[in-house]
């Protein structure tokens, strides 16, 4: 089932189980008999409605904000590859090719794998077996000039933000709300809807549309605080377009080539011959 129906059924539910509860209360419950208490009803609903406003206020904020900087890092991280891929054309060989085809297996695997994986609710391995193999590749370069020793220390860094980068990544992917918040926003939202549904109203039908944009309200701020506090799956997730532009920017740089240390020096021309 798709995330789009399931959201779908999940607020249509919730709405039609406000107005089915209204229905069974005025059965039992009158709501000419429930209009003295509206005094206490309505006090009720002020403080209920106006602490769960805040509430859901709080925790949309919150997801939101989770969301955003789960973007930012998928951004980084894939910067962090390009540039491992792009600092690695001045180190010696192998250690140049070597890093260059591990920064375009890096990103074909979080592509490939890693995000269909994290929709899935999976922790994704791979990337981190490619991360290690970089550090491995970076350190076993043989130095032998002042370029090269600039090059190793960049390309050092790189590879250690694309670690924190990708760590950060599998926390973001794991995180969830705890169950304690959720029981809080399920039963405040319970107290809200019923609360409504207890409001002694002249017009049934002006109360059936209370109730109506209540529950509405109410099931999708919580359908979207559970899609979006989930910032790698669901209906709003992080789009793997930071990677994509990675791999195209490493295909247009597979062309160019770097000149050597040697072949960039100028060389020094040769004595001229002593005349007679």
């Amino acid at each position: 089932m798709s995330y789009l129906v399931e959201s779908v059924l999940i607020v249509t539910g919730t709405v039609c189980g406000a107005l089915l509860f209204m229905v069974v209360l005025n059965h039992f419950w009158p709501r000419e008999r429930r209009r003295m208490h509206n005094d206490l009803i309505g006090w009720q609903l002020s403080v209920l409605g106006t602490t769960y406003a805040v509430i859901l206020g709080f925790m949309l904020f919150t997801v939101w904000t989770s969301y955003g900087a789960a973007t930012v890092n998928s951004d980084l991280e894939a910067d962090a590859a390009l540039n491992v891929y792009r600092v690695a054309q001045a180190l010696p060989e192998p250690q140049r090719s070597q890093l260059q085809d591990l920064a375009r297996a890096y990103v074909d695997s979080v592509l490939s794998n890693e995000w269909p994986q994290m929709d899935r609710g999976e922790v994704p391995e791979r990337s981190s077996t490619i991360a290690t193999e970089m550090w491995k590749t970076v350190l076993a370069a043989r130095i032998t000039s002042a370029t090269e020793i600039n090059a190793q220390d960049h390309e050092l860094t790189h590879v250690s933000e694309l670690t924190k980068y990708r760590l950060t990544r599998i926390v973001q992917s794991t995180d969830k709300l705890p169950g304690v918040l959720w029981c809080v926003l399920l039963i405040g939202g319970v107290l809200t809807i019923v609360s409504a549904c207890m409001f002694g109203s002249d017009s049934n039908w002006l109360q059936m549309l209370q109730v109506f944009s209540f529950s509405l309200l109410i099931a999708l701020s919580l359908v979207a605080i559970a899609d979006i506090h989930r910032p790698f799956s669901g209906l709003v997730h992080v789009e793997d377009y930071p990677f994509r532009r990675a791999q195209e920017q490493m295909k247009k740089w597979s062309g160019v080539v770097m000149p050597t240390p040697d072949s960039s020096q100028p060389q020094a021309s040769s004595p001229p011959a002593p005349r007679d």
